[in-house]
């Protein structure tokens, strides 16, 4: 007589094998996908920065860019100076660790320079931390003349230390 199908043993071996492989995978697969979340939390915070900018710009008046309850790895409110009308607010999935050296709030003029709160031309970093290092493979980087860019080195940095 012919067999058809599979045996037991046969069946148990593939669904061993198979947990096997997708155990070993997940370490690999979580670290891509923190990766990802933080290569995209940079890439939103630089066009919310960019867009922030150019309202100010087009439409002649200040600009403010604040972190959600004081941490940019929280998420952030770009709002009009004068009244605190909310023009775009982003809240992050998962909270990620952000530090820099710009404080939690920035503005920008009318002529789109990035200020200080209390006035003073502002340039910095917001380096996107890793889990449990000081590591930063992702830095939105404001210039003073108001330029907002992605920088995607691997950086050791006191401010990831401190986060």
């Amino acid at each position: 007589m012919k067999q058809r199908g599979a045996t037991l043993i046969q069946i148990l071996s593939a669904l061993a094998i198979a947990m096997l492989l997708s155990q070993l995978g997940m370490p690999a697969y979580a670290t891509f996908s923190d990766d990802l979340h933080r290569a995209a939390a940079a890439r939103d915070l630089a066009q919310a920065l960019r867009s922030a900018r150019g309202h100010a710009m087009l439409q002649g008046q200040p600009v403010r860019v604040q972190a959600l309850d004081n941490a940019w790895g929280n998420g952030w409110v770009v709002m009009l100076d004068h009244n605190g009308q909310v023009l775009r607010e982003h809240r992050l999935p998962r909270p990620l660790r952000i530090a820099g050296n710009i404080g939690a709030t920035l503005k920008f003029s009318a002529v789109g320079i990035p200020m200080r709160p209390g006035g003073g031309w502002l340039g910095g970093t917001l380096d996107i931390c890793e889990r449990g290092t000081a590591l930063s493979r992702h830095q939105v980087v404001l210039a003073s003349s108001g330029r907002v860019r992605v920088a995607t080195e691997v950086n050791e940095t006191p401010q990831c230390r401190g986060a």
